[in-house]
C-alpha cells in the first residue's frame, strides 16, 4: 500500500519525497520515505481521520498488520542530512549560582 498524494511532500533538503506522520508512542510528526520498502523499520497506516500514523516494528510486534505498510524514516536515508549536533564541543552551559568559596 503507498500513500496517498495529499500526503505526499518533499524534502527540503535532498527534495525526495516524503510524507509526515504522527508517532504512535508520543504523538510527534515524523517524515517518513514516501516509498513502501521491506527493509523498513516502520509501520505506518492511514487513520480515520485521514492521519497518517507510525509505530516501529520491535521484536515484541514484527509483525505487519492488514491496512499498513512498512518504510524507512527519511533521517536515515537523506543524502543530505542537517550538521549534527555535537554535545562535546565548547563548553557545557551552566545556570543558577556558582556558591562562593568558604572564608576562614
Amino acid at each position: 500500500m503507498k500513500p496517498s498524494r495529499n500526503h505526499l511532500t518533499r524534502c527540503r533538503r535532498c527534495g525526495a519525497p516524503i510524507c509526515w506522520a504522527l508517532t504512535s508512542a508520543n504523538g510527534r510528526r515524523q517524515p517518513i520515505d514516501a516509498e513502501p520498502t521491506e527493509a523498513g523499520n516502520l509501520a505506518v497506516m492511514s487513520g480515520a481521520d485521514g492521519v497518517l500514523y507510525v509505530r516501529a516494528v520491535t521484536a515484541a510486534r514484527p509483525d505487519i498488520r492488514p491496512g499498513e505498510w512498512q518504510a524507512m524514516p527519511h533521517h536515515a536515508t537523506c543524502t543530505s542530512p542537517p550538521p549534527r549536533r555535537s554535545s562535546s564541543s565548547g563548553q557545557r552551559a551552566r545556570s543558577g549560582v556558582r556558591p562562593a568559596p568558604w572564608a576562614r
